[in-house]
């Protein structure tokens, strides 16, 4: 799995002219799924987004965590993040998870957050979306479940 992880003061996700998912402070995190993630990995990247320090304390320092803030997210599926651009100037996207996988593991993601305590709102899957954020900070952090970056 692969994730985009944005700190926002408010984020929302429209299809078709219509809202279908936001949220005010808390996160918005762009959901990539590969062909060799399960649901434990989307758990452990739950567990690890939920938990991810990027919020300030009282101090200013980046320590808190969405958590410890009661904040909320939006999760929203993105395949590009797959994309590999390496050798040419078309992004092979080889690498994602075919559309049935892909939908189960971001709903098990998305669940498992919810199950944390998280209070998540989505995007529509294989929709064509407009995303709309306020990045806070900007802190933005990219997470990779295999830990190539």
């Amino acid at each position: 799995m692969r994730a985009v992880v944005q700190r926002v003061s408010r984020a929302s996700v429209r299809v078709e002219g219509r809202v279908t998912g936001e949220t005010g402070a808390g996160l918005m995190i762009l959901l990539g799924v590969g062909r060799e993630d399960t649901p434990a990995v989307a758990a452990a990247f739950a567990e690890k987004i939920a938990n991810l320090r990027i919020f300030e304390d009282e101090q200013g320092k980046m320590n808190r965590s969405l958590l410890e803030t009661g904040g909320g997210a939006l999760v929203v599926s993105q395949f590009t993040l797959y994309g590999d651009a390496r050798g040419q100037r078309r992004p092979s996207f080889l690498g994602a998870a075919p559309p049935e996988l892909a939908r189960s593991l971001y709903e098990e993601f998305a669940g498992k957050l919810r199950e944390l305590g998280v209070t998540v709102d989505t995007g529509v899957f294989q929709a064509m979306m407009s995303v709309e954020l306020v990045n806070e900070g900007p802190v933005t952090i990219l997470l990779d479940s295999d830990k190539t970056f």
